[in-house]
C-alpha cells in the first residue's frame, strides 16, 4: 500500500473509532435520563435523529457520497424497508435515510465498536442457520412494525457482488403480514470500481480496505410503498418487493454511473 493510502486508512479508522466512542456514550446517557419522562414516539424520534447523525458522519469520514431519489416514507405508521445488500456501508446509507431498526446477522453484535452501537439502538440480530433465532427475529420484526416503527432488512440474507438481486427469503414478509405496515423497496448501487463490496472477507479486512479507498459515491433509489392487504400472501409480497428492488437497483446504477 502506498503511503498516501496508508495514511488515509489510519486516519479513517481512527476517526471511525473516535466518532462512535464519543457519540454512543453521549446518546446512552441522554437516553437513560429522557426515558423516564418521554413517551415511546418521542424516544424513537430522538434515537432516529442520533442514528442518522452517526451514520451520516461515518459516511463522510469514509468519503462515501450519497445520491438519493424517491419518495420519503410517511411518518406515523410502520415501514418495512427492503433493499439489496452489497457493502457494510449499506447499513449507514439506509439508517441515514430511514432511521428505525436494522435486522442484521448475529455476528455483527461482536464487531468492534459497531456491535455495541447496534445493540444500543435496538438492532434485531438473527442467525439464519438457526430456526429458533429466525422465529425470534420474525416475532421481533412483527412487534416493531405493529408499534409503528421502521425496520430495515436485507432479504437476500447476505452480501453479494453485482447488480443482480438474489432471491428474497420469505421470513421477513411473513413478519410483515397483519402488522399494518407498508413495505418500502430500495435499491443501492456503488460507483463502478469503488471497492465497496463486502464479499467473502472478515469485517476488519473490509473496514481496512474501505478505509484506504478513494472517495466514492453510492446511489439510493426509493420506491413507492407497497401496501400489505388483508388477504395477501407472504410469497406474493416477497416476489413483488424483489421485482421492485431489482428495478430500483438498475435505476440506481444509471444514476451513480452518470454522476461518476
Amino acid at each position: 500500500m502506498n503511503p498516501r493510502r496508508e495514511m488515509r486508512r489510519a486516519a479513517r479508522i481512527a476517526s471511525f473509532g473516535a466518532v462512535t466512542a464519543i457519540m454512543l456514550p453521549a446518546f446512552l446517557a441522554r437516553d437513560a435520563v429522557a426515558s423516564e419522562t418521554e413517551g415511546g414516539a418521542k424516544r424513537d424520534a430522538r434515537r432516529d435523529a442520533w442514528v442518522a447523525a452517526w451514520a451520516g458522519t461515518l459516511l463522510r469520514v469514509f468519503g462515501v457520497g450519497v445520491l438519493s431519489r424517491g419518495p420519503a416514507p410517511i411518518h406515523g405508521r410502520g415501514h418495512l424497508v427492503v433493499a439489496n445488500h452489497r457493502s457494510a456501508a449499506d447499513i449507514l446509507v439506509l439508517l441515514r435515510a430511514f432511521g428505525g431498526h436494522m435486522v442484521s446477522r448475529a455476528d455483527l453484535a461482536r464487531w468492534p465498536l459497531v456491535g455495541p452501537a447496534a445493540r444500543a439502538v435496538g438492532t434485531v440480530f438473527v442467525d439464519r442457520t438457526d430456526a429458533v433465532s429466525g422465529a425470534t427475529a420474525v416475532r421481533a420484526i412483527r412487534s416493531r412494525l405493529a408499534q409503528g416503527s421502521t425496520v430495515i432488512v436485507f432479504p437476500e440474507g447476505t452480501t453479494f457482488l453485482g447488480d443482480d438481486v438474489r432471491p428474497f427469503q420469505a421470513g421477513t414478509f411473513v413478519a410483515a403480514l397483519h402488522s399494518g405496515a407498508d413495505i418500502i423497496p430500495a435499491g443501492l448501487a456503488y460507483a463502478t470500481g469503488s471497492g465497496a463490496a463486502f464479499f467473502k472477507e472478515s469485517f476488519p479486512a473490509h473496514l481496512q480496505r474501505m478505509a484506504a479507498a478513494d472517495p466514492s459515491s453510492v446511489a439510493l433509489c426509493m420506491g413507492s410503498p407497497i401496501a400489505i392487504g388483508e388477504s395477501v400472501r407472504a410469497a406474493r409480497l416477497r416476489d413483488e418487493a424483489h421485482a421492485e428492488v431489482q428495478r430500483l437497483v438498475l435505476e440506481a446504477r444509471r444514476m451513480v454511473d452518470a454522476r461518476d
